[in-house]
């Protein structure tokens, strides 16, 4: 696979430590968001060959890493009750939870929605009076705001 085996080579990796010993002129303190990077920097023992002015900071995980499997279950349950409309970023959509994704409630008959923006969820709620609208998203830190709409329900957990 192209670009695989460039990574994997042993020469290649020596040579770009090289060029980080070379390049660094002052302390270097670098965060890895993603728990895939900071499993991948350890496994492979990247952060032990870095030189001593390079400090790596382990970040608190991408939200779709960090996100506990009741949390997952929670809008699953949210999104099979009937006259909910469940909306979330993509990237959720596909996080199992202990039964299935919000994909596969929604594959099931669950009226789940991608949106981009949480003013679309405001927008939908606005437009389905009749029905529950969930805006469900982690790693989110929105300040308390009064509720646009009777039928639009924000569900904060930190």
């Amino acid at each position: 696979m192209k670009y695989m085996s460039e990574y994997r080579d042993p020469r290649m990796a020596k040579k770009y430590l090289e060029e980080i010993k070379n390049t660094v002129s002052r302390p270097w303190s670098i965060m890895e968001v993603c728990g895939g990077q900071t499993h991948s920097l350890v496994k492979n023992g990247i952060i032990e060959m870095l030189p001593d002015t390079v400090t790596m900071i382990h970040g608190p995980g991408c939200p779709v890493c960090v996100t506990p499997l009741n949390l997952i279950d929670k809008a699953v349950y949210l999104a099979s009750e009937k006259g909910v409309i469940l909306c979330s970023f993509g990237d959720m959509l596909r996080v199992p939870g202990s039964q299935k994704s919000l994909l596969e409630a929604k594959a099931e008959g669950a009226d789940v929605r991608i949106l981009y923006s949480p003013l679309e969820a405001v927008k939908i709620a606005e437009d389905n009076p009749d029905k529950e609208v969930v805006f469900f998203a982690v790693g989110l830190k929105l300040p308390l705001l009064q509720m646009p709409c009777q039928s639009f329900m924000l569900i904060v957990e930190m």
